[in-house]
């Protein structure tokens, strides 16, 4: 086994023991192990040729995600931003840590940890790109759960956070899913 798949065998692992689960296609999988499956498979299609760096970062970018949960920080934007920071770091220490064991050297695990961080988003098209896959990832697998639960007004902000993070690539690849009827008319208002 090379070094990739070593590492991606140790990502999915640690993933696999998330204590969460959702059911897609009446298959039930741990949340993260999910999601990082999702966001590897949208890299893919978005760019088939994306390096080993933004692979390796797409199966790690949340690894781990439920070990700090939400609520274990202050209600509110400084809580929730504190909560994504803390997050952030956690999981390009994790990624760093496993693919270490896979054999990766520290300048590699660097870049890895750089797009798991989303340094220079607007100016790194590796950045970007994982950026565009993690916005599809929430519009295909998680924005109905999100129309559940907030006002109309909140989620055509959300929407429209969302379309901003996003370049042209993202965008055309967000306009090809399939989304209720609900989810279809709240895009139409917040793109206009």
């Amino acid at each position: 086994m090379d070094k990739l798949q070593k590492a991606f065998a140790l990502f999915d692992a640690y993933n696999q023991q998330d204590p969460f689960t959702l059911v897609w296609d009446g298959v039930t999988y741990p949340s993260e192990y999910f999601y990082a499956i999702e966001l590897y498979n949208w890299i893919l299609k978005l760019e088939p040729q994306a390096s080993e760096a933004v692979l390796l970062a797409s199966r790690s970018q949340h690894i781990g995600r439920w070990t700090i949960p939400r609520n274990t920080y202050p209600d509110g934007k400084a809580g929730y931003l504190n909560w994504r920071s803390d997050l952030s770091k956690f999981h390009a220490q994790k990624a760093g840590e496993l693919m270490l064991q896979a054999g990766y050297p520290d300048d590699f695990i660097a870049d890895v940890q750089r797009i798991i961080l989303k340094q220079k988003i607007k100016l790194d098209a590796e950045v970007q790109l994982m950026e565009n896959a993690l916005c599809l990832v929430f519009l295909q697998f998680q924005f109905q759960n999100f129309i559940q639960k907030h006002t109309d007004e909140k989620l055509i902000h959300i929407i429209k956070k969302t379309w901003n993070k996003m370049s042209q690539p993202g965008h055309s690849a967000a306009l090809t899913l399939p989304y209720s009827e609900k989810a279809d008319a709240l895009l139409g208002q917040a793109l206009g």
